[in-house]
């Protein structure tokens, strides 16, 4: 567990499960709700989220964030920022991993980014401004980010100085909670995947 500091800490939240996201389709800019698992699932998060205190509740302004916000309990205090939106996956969008690398046997998402889409470092410079507003909360209160599987996984490679490669390794199931937080001055992934706090 990491080291009790004044510095703010980030905690994350995945959406939960939508019809693609359980059949492995990259889901970017297609708007899907929620299946009811994942209703039922972000209905949850209320339980395991609900004692703790946020400076700021983030998310992204697609339907999938929106309702996992709301059934987790912070509806009332979301803010909708853009850059929390899902990796632009451009003519990949829909496809699964095997299917593109019918195309592009050498394919991989966290090297070469998508054509019609987003490059990693595109994804990594979105990242970075929310981590920039997470951290200038005032009073050094903590924030809360309801978004997406990718983007979330950069948002902590980012977190720990890693460039956007680093959320490779980073695997965040669907209503996937994690903690990034601080050992003494030093940014820290303190609880991933996990979930209750």
């Amino acid at each position: 567990m990491a080291i009790e500091t004044n510095e703010p800490s980030l905690v994350i939240v995945r959406h939960g499960a939508t019809e693609w996201s359980d059949n492995g389709r990259h889901t970017g800019r297609t708007d899907l709700p929620l299946l009811p698992k994942g209703r039922a699932r972000a209905s949850q998060l209320r339980d395991i989220l609900g004692g703790l205190a946020f400076g700021r509740v983030l998310c992204s302004p697609l339907l999938r964030a929106r309702e996992t916000c709301e059934l987790a309990g912070f509806g009332a205090d979301m803010e909708i920022v853009e850059d929390l939106r899902e990796w632009d996956y451009g003519d990949y969008e829909g496809l699964t991993s095997p299917q593109i690398r019918e195309r592009d046997p050498d394919w991989s998402l966290w090297r070469d980014g998508c054509p019609g889409g987003e490059q990693p470092a595109q994804v990594a410079e979105r990242a970075d401004r929310v981590i920039a507003a997470a951290v200038a909360v005032e009073g050094a209160a903590d924030t809360i980010c309801f978004a997406h599987g990718h983007l979330l996984r950069v948002l902590s490679a980012r977190w720990i100085g890693l460039p956007a490669a680093g959320g490779e390794r980073l695997a965040l199931a669907p209503a996937g909670i994690a903690r990034l937080g601080h050992e003494h001055a030093t940014r820290v992934i303190d609880r991933w995947n996990v979930t209750m706090l």
